[in-house]
């Protein structure tokens, strides 16, 4: 266990107990006191409260924080889509559904695990996240490039923040576009209302999005988007804001959407200068097989 923390409620504290520790306490995650209030790891006066509790003057308050979650990195023997590697880089098509680097939550089975089986991995992204130089989110499936030794890593992140690789995406969004073309200018930060999720904020990060329909179904359109900038959750946010989520999204997308497990987006194509030769590299990567059977149903279903 952490060190306790504790509080003694004043004129200025009142009111209900997971807002007041949200407030107080904003090292941690709304979400993690409301599960530590749930799992009796927060008491007032001694006795274990719910999240709704409202806090009166002199209450006192004593916070046991769970530790964190222990992360052992080890080599996982799974099964790896290689696109192309050699010595320096190595270009991977991830499947919908897997985590690319161990945080908590998910300490193991990532794609990181199944790289350090497989090949050597460079070391400055530190600890968790060695040969990452960039990632899509776990439901997102596509290219990755992965360095492996720390000169390819120093290069592919420089072409990264100069902005001269190449990286587009195919989504399948609600809604009919009506322009053929688009681009979305609008800085992303995190949510001031829940900080699972990404938002446009005036303060946040800039972030420009290029889309181009690829195809008008009666409630739906396939875009392919081509990332200027890679924010957290940039797609999924921009398109949300110009009112077509991603169909299946968990996150960003309506309650009723399409079946699936998480958004129907894929990182479909990946272009970069090779870290040793400077020879310009480009690779694409179908659709998996969900996301074309899901649009030969609206073929069918929910044709022009």
């Amino acid at each position: 266990m952490e060190k306790e923390l504790t509080l003694t409620i004043d004129d200025a504290l009142t009111g209900r107990i997971d807002k007041v520790l949200g407030h107080h306490f904003s090292q941690f995650s709304r979400s993690h006191l409301q599960k530590w209030i749930e799992d009796g790891n927060v008491k007032v006066n001694g006795q274990v409260v719910k999240p709704k509790y409202k806090l009166a003057v002199g209450d006192k308050v004593v916070i046991t924080p769970e530790a964190p979650q222990k992360i052992d990195l080890a080599p996982e023997n799974i099964p790896l889509d290689i696109v192309y590697e050699d010595d320096d880089v190595v270009v991977v098509n991830k499947p919908q559904g897997m985590v690319v680097h161990p945080a908590p939550g998910h300490p193991n089975h990532t794609l990181v695990n199944a790289l350090l089986y497989h090949c050597p991995l460079s070391t400055i992204n530190g600890e968790f996240r060695p040969g990452i130089v960039h990632r899509i989110d776990k439901d997102t499936s596509g290219l990755l490039m992965v360095a492996k030794n720390d000169m390819a890593h120093r290069s592919l992140a420089a072409q990264l923040k100069a902005k001269t690789n190449k990286r587009e995406y195919v989504a399948l969004v609600h809604g009919v576009i009506k322009q053929d073309t688009g681009t979305i200018d609008a800085p992303i930060g995190r949510s001031r209302k829940d900080r699972k999720k990404q938002a446009i904020v005036a303060d946040g990060r800039h972030a420009v999005t290029h889309f181009k329909v690829l195809k008008r179904f009666r409630h739906y359109t396939l875009v392919s988007c081509r990332l200027e900038t890679g924010r957290t959750h940039q797609i999924r946010v921009h398109m949300k804001s110009i009112g077509h989520p991603l169909a299946g999204d968990p996150l960003y997308g309506p309650r009723k959407t399409l079946p699936g497990n998480g958004q129907y987006l894929h990182a479909r194509e990946l272009g970069f200068k090779h870290p040793r030769t400077g020879k310009e590299l480009l690779f694409t990567a179908p659709l998996p097989a969900y996301f074309q059977q899901m649009l030969d149903k609206l073929e069918r279903s929910d044709s022009n």
